[in-house]
């Protein structure tokens, strides 16, 4: 297993979809866990579940990247020694997508391995980055891309794919597509890191400009454009669920129960 894992959560969205609630959607209580004092379950927030899995995977340090306001995750979390992790906190600066959270921890990442994943997405399988990893060691890809099977490709960036597994182009959210996989988790190494660094620089003056915000995705694709090792790892027999909207949520508490 890689030195120096380190986990990348974005959490500086608005929540807009599941609004109104009384607090982060990253805190929605989602199903039950055993109390760590007296065994009994107790309520699990949704984020809860992405730690774990990168805990799982090595990961020693996790930085949550919040926006400005949203003081009741490290309230909960603290430093993350129930979870046997280091957590950080990091506020977004420049709120022109994700990828831009992301960058606020690249003094943090440099040189390191990094485990991505999305807090309101549920995932199975429970050492699924442990098997992106190996399949970055394997390939020695910059970037490996958790896929899974999706039934409406318009809430998915759904990737294509070659034979020997390697990412050909991501198409993000398409109303139509005969393609059956999207992405959901990654993990990259060093490479990948400076490139998303030195790209977002590139592009804040017309994201400024247009007011228009980059997703992950698409950075994972200009740096395929630019010759980058971009591999996937399908999850056939695993699950995924974005939570972010009422309808995947009840699907999840009604599967979590």
């Amino acid at each position: 297993m890689p030195a120096d894992i380190v986990g990348l959560i974005p959490a500086a969205g608005q929540g807009s979809r599941l609004a109104p609630i009384p607090c982060s959607k990253e805190l929605f209580p989602v199903g039950f866990a055993a109390h760590p004092e007296h065994g009994a379950p107790h309520p699990k927030v949704v984020s809860q579940y992405l730690l774990e899995h990168m805990q799982r995977a090595g990961a020693a340090q996790v930085y949550f990247i919040l926006r400005k306001g949203k003081w009741d995750i490290p309230d909960y979390f603290g430093d993350g020694s129930q979870l046997g992790l280091q957590l950080g906190y990091l506020i977004m600066q420049r709120p022109y997508g994700t990828p831009y959270s992301l960058d606020q921890s690249y003094g943090f990442v440099q040189g390191k391995q990094v485990v991505f994943g999305f807090p309101d997405i549920l995932f199975t399988p429970e050492d699924a980055f442990a098997q992106l990893l190996q399949q970055q060691s394997e390939t020695q890809a910059d970037v490996v891309l958790g896929c899974f099977k999706v039934t409406d490709p318009s809430k998915w960036d759904v990737v294509d794919l070659a034979e020997n597994g390697q990412v050909k182009h991501i198409i993000r959210k398409p109303a139509h597509s005969a393609l059956i996989y999207g992405w959901a988790i990654a993990c990259w190494g060093p490479r990948f890191t400076e490139f998303m660094h030195l790209y977002l620089q590139q592009e804040e003056a017309e994201l400024y400009a247009s007011g228009r915000e980059l997703s992950v995705g698409e950075v994972v694709q200009a740096a395929i454009k630019e010759g980058l090792l971009v591999q996937s790892l399908c999850f056939d027999s695993g699950s995924c669920l974005d939570v972010g909207t009422p309808e995947d949520l009840r699907k999840a508490i009604k599967s979590l129960i």
